[in-house]
């Protein structure tokens, strides 16, 4: 059963970036498409981006357009989500998932915390 494994989250200022990393565990594994999704204090899960796997297309949430980009890197099996000019809103635990049939994520990591600071 593959892995997957995000990192990157920390405590940042308003208005500043972090990289999230979400790596599988298996090298040999080939997706559909992976996605962040996010979840803050006392709210549902909300989808935020995903991307293709092997076209490299991308579909982000309105909330998050022109601010976070999601990317992969083919030969190492991860996904990165980049954020920039972040905001108190966007404290939440990211998640990355996976999907190898359509975008029916099956596979989720287990959560990296981002928590924006005013």
């Amino acid at each position: 059963q593959v892995q997957l494994v995000a990192s990157g989250g920390g405590l940042v200022q308003a208005g500043g970036s972090l990289r999230l990393s979400c790596a599988a565990s298996e090298l040999t594994f080939r997706p559909n498409a992976m996605a962040w999704f996010r979840q803050a204090p006392g709210k549902e899960r909300e989808f935020v981006a995903r991307i293709r796997w092997s076209l490299g297309t991308t579909y982000y949430a309105d909330s998050v357009k022109g601010r976070f980009t999601i990317s992969r890197d083919n030969a190492k099996n991860t996904v990165y989500l980049q954020i920039h000019s972040l905001k108190p809103e966007d404290t939440a635990v990211y998640y990355c998932a996976a999907a190898i049939r359509a975008f029916e994520f099956d596979y989720w990591g287990q959560g990296t915390q981002v928590t924006v600071s005013s």
